[in-house]
């Protein structure tokens, strides 16, 4: 099967979305549902991964719930066999921590290149062969503006992000010559349950556009990666972060 060549199918492409359970993950999750894909929502937490579920399946669309500790690499081990083979990977787990340099803890540092870092290189690990066996597949790597501007106590947090954009430089190299498309998309300050409103629009006003986005309009950007729309774009670290990264 082709993800550049999807009309074509007659079953519906699988994605794979980590951290789907809420904000980014759980608007990207709800977009590629929408484009009639069938998502794996994967997240720690069994609740709120249900309430994902239920909002796809509500207006039609086609998903499941998967439990996994992404820091975990047996969780890794454990989520590629129970998912199976997939069309799209969504690199989307993550969290960050933020504190000045002197005073960030190791247990910090290690968790958020865990989570950050190395569960994303692991799941590429996992299923990034067979996409290159079949001759096709998207994977899309959750960046931010982080990785390339230097943010006050964002020193561990950006570092983690650069990886990402590296390791999709990487992974291009490759896989790209056997069909899989690697790309990282970087936002820019999103209304997210992970800090105040107050905290998001402080950073938007550092942005050319004044405003901070909604999880909805990153997953915009994804759904258009991971479709045929996006068919000779792979290597690329896509900005979409209210023209922060261009001022």
């Amino acid at each position: 099967m082709s993800v550049e060549h999807e009309d074509l199918d007659l079953r519906p492409l699988t994605a794979l979305v980590t951290g789907a359970t809420s904000g980014i993950g759980r608007a990207v999750a709800e977009r590629l549902a929408a484009d009639g894909m069938s998502v794996v929502v994967t997240g720690r937490n069994a609740r709120r991964g249900a309430e994902t579920v239920d909002e796809i399946t509500a207006v039609g669309g086609e998903a499941r719930f998967v439990q996994a500790d992404l820091e975990d690499p047996a969780g890794i081990d454990r989520l590629a066999g129970e998912v199976g083979e997939i069309d799209v990977l969504v690199n989307n787990a993550g969290h960050a921590v933020l504190a000045p340099t002197e005073e960030m803890k190791v247990s910090d540092y290690d968790s958020m290149f865990a989570g950050n870092v190395r569960a994303a290189f692991f799941l590429v690990a996992a299923f990034a062969p067979a996409m290159a066996a079949r001759g096709s597949g998207s994977v899309i790597n959750m960046g931010s503006m982080a990785g390339s501007l230097g943010l006050a106590r964002g020193a561990a947090y950006g570092a983690t992000k650069a990886a990402l954009a590296s390791l999709t430089q990487s992974w291009t190299a490759e896989y790209s010559g056997r069909g899989v498309r690697f790309n990282t998309v970087a936002p820019g300050p999103v209304y997210t349950s992970g800090a105040t409103r107050e905290f998001f629009d402080a950073i938007a006003e550092t942005t050319a556009m004044k405003r901070a986005a909604e999880p909805a309009e990153i997953a915009e950007l994804v759904a258009f990666l991971a479709s045929s729309k996006a068919g000779y774009i792979t290597g690329a670290t896509v900005a979409v972060d209210g023209g922060r990264t261009a001022i």
